[in-house]
């Protein structure tokens, strides 16, 4: 479903710019360079913003907040730390491990739970 929703993107799309997600205000001439049609970072920060508001988000979400939901749900599903670390681009195996302090104490509160009371919570 994901594949199809792409390619219904790009077929849709009558430019030739490499960027993903391109603006669509003002003047773009076939020459514009691919890099002057690229989103700037403010542009997803005010976008995520409005349809976060938009539903009525009981947090302020930022594309910050979407990016460690994103590494924490991972984590927590089982995926291992460096498949994390890749995904997010950290060179780094330690700025990856910031996003463990919530599966750590998931595990913490477990073991809490169960540890010496042969099982009964």
């Amino acid at each position: 479903m994901i594949r199809q929703s792409w390619r219904s993107y790009f077929n849709e799309r009558d430019d030739h710019f490499k960027p993903l997600f391109i603006h669509h205000k003002g003047k773009s001439e076939p020459t514009t360079a691919d890099e002057k049609m690229r989103l700037t970072v403010r542009s997803v920060q005010r976008m995520v913003k409005k349809y976060s508001h938009k539903m009525k988000l009981p947090i302020e979400v930022t594309p910050h907040v979407m990016r460690h939901s994103f590494a924490t749900d991972l984590l927590n599903a089982g995926a291992d730390i460096r498949s994390v670390q890749e995904m997010l681009g950290h060179k780094n195996i330690s700025t990856t491990q910031i996003y463990t302090h919530v599966t750590n104490k998931q595990l913490r509160d477990i073991h809490e739970t169960f540890h010496g009371r042969g099982g009964k919570g």
